[in-house]
């Protein structure tokens, strides 16, 4: 059996909404993408993310429901400095999404935050820090 990591999907109940969010962080949709159905970012090393309304999914899962409670997963975002892991979460909080947990210095080496896209899926946010 031959299987290879390709890409990252999620669903999403608004298009513009998550297009809006992700493109704020540097995802490269292709213009309109925010009136599709579905749509992908290239990513570097070749992987894609990838956006999926819930009524295409349940176009071919017809059974599919929006899951309820904590997630379990997260897309884990590197910032090029400490400094820029406060400044994207100032700006994605200060357009009005959900910070869940505010940038701190972690006992691991790295400076973290988290952030909720539109669905509320985590977004964490890091850069090592000096030393």
């Amino acid at each position: 059996m031959n299987a290879r990591f390709d890409a990252i999907g999620l669903v999403v109940s608004d298009m513009a909404a998550a297009v809006t969010f992700y493109r704020r962080l540097g995802f490269a949709f292709p213009e309109g993408a925010e009136r599709e159905p579905h749509t992908e970012a290239g990513l570097p090393g070749g992987l894609r993310l990838l956006l999926d309304t819930e009524d295409t999914v349940r176009s071919f899962h017809p059974r599919w429901q929006r899951p309820s409670g904590g997630g379990r997963g997260s897309l884990v975002l590197r910032c090029d400095s400490p400094a820029d892991v406060d400044t994207v979460y100032d700006d994605l909080v200060g357009a009005g999404h959900h910070g869940e947990l505010k940038p701190f210095d972690a006992f691991w080496g790295q400076r973290y935050a988290v952030v909720h896209d539109p669905d509320g899926n985590g977004v964490d946010l890091f850069a090592p820090l000096p030393g």
